[in-house]
This record gives structure tokens, sequence and C-alpha cells, in this order.
């Protein structure tokens, strides 16, 4: 049985003649914050909407709990949370009296449900203030109060940080984070934010103009860049070996057949050049580099980047 909670297959949404979202299959592991990270407009809320089944997917397959969810709803629904785009609640009544009113509407059998969901999120339960005085942070934290009140296994959050001030996003970043770590929730989570991704996610996929351009850990993606040196020699096969041997390099990536980058900033270079040289290997050009996340973005959205 598969490990991932959510599995798209070729997911792809058509509107008229535009490609909203293009074949994209992506994986969210048990126990994983997943980021889907792309600029507004790139096809995020569309692939939420299709994995909920809010909106009809054109063509490809969603699966969830290892369920395709196509014919499956009445059995995934229970089991998820979410909040996609504003969430919608009464603002003539008081948080705790909307989540009253929803957790009757949903069926939540723990009758401490509305008050330990607003604990999880650090709102107090049965206070006076109604919900049109709340802040926007505040506002969010409801949401995803009401997202958790069934207690889910898995939440799908859309851009959860939006249009926060920065004490807002940090707050609801640990929100999140908790809800991951103490209380074990796989999460699905859209921004335009790369900062705050790159902070919160487990793995990530990066989507620009409804294609995927990549999915990786965000472990993988940080050895990609970060401080290295690049080599460029004549004979790769022979370098590597040189390096391993003589000089114990382990940490390295080919980037081509004459590039390496080596992970190790505290090599000798004078020493690993003229072993290389010594032993027939021409040394094209070596060179520390200092590449962020930011430039690898750049590289493979071909524009300015994420915010």
């Amino acid at each position: 049985m598969s490990n991932f909670l959510i599995e798209t297959k070729q997911l792809t949404k058509i509107y008229g003649d535009q490609t909203t979202v293009n074949a994209v299959s992506i994986h969210v592991g048990k126990g994983r914050i997943y980021g889907l990270l792309g600029r507004n407009g790139a096809g995020k809320t569309t692939i939420m909407k299709m994995i909920l089944g809010l909106t009809p997917i054109t063509s490809g397959e969603v699966k969830v709990f290892g369920q395709n969810m196509k014919g499956g709803e009445k059995r995934i629904y229970p089991r998820i949370g979410a909040i996609i785009e504003t969430p919608g609640f009464y603002p003539n009544l008081t948080g705790t009296e909307n989540l009253e009113i929803f957790a009757k509407l949903r069926g939540t059998a723990a009758p401490n449900a509305v008050k330990n969901s607003l604990e999880v999120v650090g709102l107090p339960y049965k206070d006076k203030k109604l919900f049109s005085k709340y802040s926007l942070g505040m506002k969010q934290r409801l949401g995803i109060a009401n997202a958790i009140l069934h207690d889910p296994e898995l939440l799908i959050l859309d851009e959860p940080t939006n249009g926060l001030d920065p004490i807002g996003i940090a707050e609801m970043r640990k929100f999140i984070k908790k809800l991951s770590v103490e209380y074990g929730k796989t999460i699905l989570i859209s921004s335009h934010i790369l900062s705050e991704i790159a902070l919160l996610a487990d793995d990530i996929g990066i989507i620009d103009q409804g294609i995927l351009l990549e999915e990786s850990s965000m472990e993988e993606l940080r050895q990609k860049n970060g401080r290295y040196i690049q080599v460029q020699v004549s004979d790769l096969p022979k370098a590597t070996l040189i390096l391993e041997r003589q000089f114990g390099v382990k940490e390295y990536s080919v980037q081509d057949d004459h590039t390496l980058r080596l992970y190790n900033t505290t090599l000798d270079m004078a020493a690993i050049n003229k072993a290389l040289v010594m032993q027939d290997v021409a040394v094209i050009s070596s060179a520390f580099c200092n590449d962020t996340l930011e430039d690898y973005f750049k590289k493979i959205t071909g524009g300015e980047g994420i915010a």
C-alpha cells in the first residue's frame, strides 16, 4: 500500500481554451508538511479544489488515503479538514458559537471538540467577541480551528498566511508546525511566499503556469543550493575517482559531462587542482559559489522568482 496520503496522476484542468493545471502529479507523504509553491494564478487553488472534488477534473486521477476520490467521497471527506480561499463564518456570532454550529452540521462526536480546537490555535473559548470584530489573523486561526474540529488526519490549507502581517505569519507558521509535530497531521499547504514554505515544509512542489516544475524534499533542495565549489574538468569519471580515493570526497553531485559540485567548502582546492593536473585531468575552472533558494526558483521558473 502506498504511503502517500494524497497522490495525483496527470491531473489536468482546462477552462475553454486555457489549461490552468497541466498534467500535475504530486505525492504527499503521511505525517509530512507538503508546500505547494507558486505565484498567484499558478494553479495551486485549482489543484486543491480538484483534490477535494470542489471542481470537476478535466483528466487525470486523484487518490486520497489510497482510494480514488471520485466515488469515495463519503469515506474520505470525514478524514479531511480544509480551508480553501476565505473561510465563511457568521459575522454576528462569536468564534465559539460559529464552531458550535459547524460541529453540529458536521456531526462531530467529541464533546470538547470546539474547546479543544480553539485551544490548539490559541483562541479563547466562550468569549464575547463577535467574528466581525476579529482581526485577519484571528479569522484565519478560527478557520483552522474549524478545519480540525473533527480531528482529521489530513489538512488542506490554501494560502493560510495570505494578508497577515509578519507577526501573524509567524504565529500561523507555529500553529501549522504544531499540528504536524504534536498532533501528527499530514498537511498540504499552498503559498506564494518562498521564505515561509522554506521554513515550514518537509516537501515541496513548485508550480508555474499550471505545470509542476519540481517535486522534492526541502532537505534535497538545500543540498542542491547553498555554498559549494563548482569544478569543470576534462575527464569527469577520472576526476571523481581521484576525489573519492585521494581526498575522501563523498558530498558531491554531477551537473553535466564535465561539471561537479563539491559541497564541502573546506576542501584544499589548490591540492585538489594539483592532484588532478598531475594525473592528466585538466581543470577548466573551479569557483566557490553561494546560490540561494530564491536563485534556484528564479532559474527553474525562468522569471523573477517568488516573493
